[in-house]
């Protein structure tokens, strides 16, 4: 034994424990904490002497229950008995100590395992009452512990499993002002004010005065102008498909662009994702320059650093100053072997537009197998069947609605989701003629609407306001079929 050792025996007094880590155990009996608080070193920490309590503790040094796993201490004196609970105590022992003062084991809770708390659990610990009566276990049941990591076993190396904390208690702020808003009435009168009519003749009638509520029709041209006008969480992709050649997809993508651009505002993007001869950039107004998708795709990573600036984006998309909507176009005078687009440089570009649109209408092009055109089904939140009153274009939205079914997943979802817009592009068509093909896809799809013949829409540069009343009309109502889905 070394002059650094320390004896446990009933007589011992200060001068048998020379260091101060004994010195500072022995206080435990005697009462005297003058010599506890002072800094140890790490060598006299590890000094050999017997610890004061854990699973190696001395017979008469182990703290009670609470101490090792509350970390508070309450005066007096606490039997100790460790329970068979997993923790390598085979055997129930009863210890005993002083537990006059807290502070002698605040220092030394290792051995019981680190008290792990949060933030919010702190202040629980601190004020937790000092009682030291535990709720007695039932037979064959180990007693909770609370607030803390239990005792390891007696080897030391096998440590308990963590309880969870204490479910916290709802706020009773929030209690008292639910019980409130229930018990009273509120100052705040609901709205119930009804705008008069605007148009027609009954909006004629208000304008020299005379307050006529809106006709059912005004009513609902404004319930598709809010839906269309709603902006989402998130940037949302629309694509409009169609395997046949012809079947108005090109004029669908500029019609929901412009709009839900001309009612719910921010940016909107129409995205000509087609690489055999994409015709949305003949069909819109073109920029003071002649960027295309191949010109934007090498700036794709500039244009996502954090510090780019979305006026740059402008040198790559065309803007429409009369539908305020943006385009992207493609590159039809060239092959569509020169004009390749893979699946991640599809990701890219739709990063880029996610980031800087809000809303990203599609035209997909007519070949379902390339890596581009099954790539934005990946990011598609709404599917929309574009078709006209031909037979064959009709028949090719549904099979392509059947395939995407066939495959399940995501793409069932999508299928069952569609909307698909029937145009009646023959001016020699009848509108029964239209709602017949669309009564067809009403088990295939979640909605069909109808688009009458307009020769605006024929050829040329297509203008929202260039349209007939009732087309602008069909297509705002259509636009909110689709946005139900977004």
């Amino acid at each position: 034994m070394t002059e650094r050792d320390s004896v446990w025996s009933a007589d011992s007094t200060n001068d048998t424990y020379p260091t101060r880590a004994s010195r500072r155990r022995q206080s435990l009996l005697e009462g005297d904490p003058g010599a506890r608080w002072e800094p140890l070193s790490a060598d006299e920490e590890n000094d050999g002497t017997p610890a004061a309590y854990g699973p190696e503790a001395a017979p008469d040094y182990a703290p009670s229950i609470a101490a090792r796993t509350t970390g508070t201490v309450p005066n007096g004196t606490v039997p100790y008995e460790p329970e068979p609970f997993e923790s390598g105590l085979s055997d129930t022992q009863v210890f005993e100590a002083d537990l006059s003062d807290t502070r002698a084991f605040e220092p030394h809770l290792s051995n019981a395992g680190p008290i792990e708390t949060d933030s919010a659990d702190a202040g629980a610990l601190e004020s937790r009452p000092t009682d030291t009566d535990l709720p007695a276990a039932e037979p064959g049941e180990s007693r909770p512990f609370e607030y803390g990591r239990p005792p390891r076993g007696a080897s030391g190396s096998e440590p308990v499993a963590e309880l969870p904390p204490p479910p916290a208690e709802p706020p009773a702020t929030r209690q008292r002002a639910s019980a409130a808003r229930t018990g009273r009435r509120s100052f705040l009168t609901p709205d119930t004010a009804v705008v008069p009519a605007e148009t027609g003749l009954r909006g004629a009638l208000t304008r020299i005065g005379v307050r006529i509520p809106p006709s059912a029709a005004e009513l609902t041209v404004r319930a598709h102008t809010r839906a269309v006008s709603q902006h989402w969480p998130g940037p949302r992709t629309i694509a409009v498909v169609n395997g046949k050649g012809g079947a108005n997809k090109t004029p669908t993508t500029v019609m929901l662009a412009a709009v839900f651009a001309r009612n719910g505002g921010g940016p909107v993007l129409a995205w000509d994702n087609n690489e055999t001869r994409g015709t949305l950039g003949w069909r819109t107004e073109q920029g003071p320059h002649e960027a295309t998708v191949l010109d934007l795709l090498p700036q794709t990573g500039a244009l996502l650093a954090p510090s780019a600036q979305s006026a740059l984006l402008a040198r790559y998309v065309h803007h429409q100053t009369e539908d305020k909507y943006d385009v992207l176009r493609s590159k039809p005078d060239v092959l569509a072997s020169e004009q390749k687009v893979t699946s991640r440089d599809f990701d890219a570009l739709h990063e880029v537009a996610s980031k800087y649109f809000r809303l990203n209408v599609v035209d997909s092009g007519n070949d379902e197998t390339a890596e581009r055109w099954l790539r934005m089904l990946h990011h598609t939140h709404q599917l929309v069947i574009a078709t006209t009153t031909l037979e064959e274009h009709a028949e090719a939205g549904a099979l392509l609605l059947e395939a995407l079914r066939a495959r399940g997943g995501d793409y069932e979802q999508l299928s069952r989701n569609a909307v698909v817009i029937v145009s009646q592009s023959d001016k020699n068509g009848t509108a029964a003629q239209a709602q017949a093909i669309a009564a067809g896809f009403t088990e295939l799809a979640r909605s069909a609407v109808t688009i009458p013949f307009d020769p605006a829409l024929l050829k040329g540069r297509i203008r929202y306001g260039s349209l007939r009343p009732a087309t602008q009309r069909a297509w705002l109502a259509a636009a909110a079929a689709v946005a139900e889905g977004l």
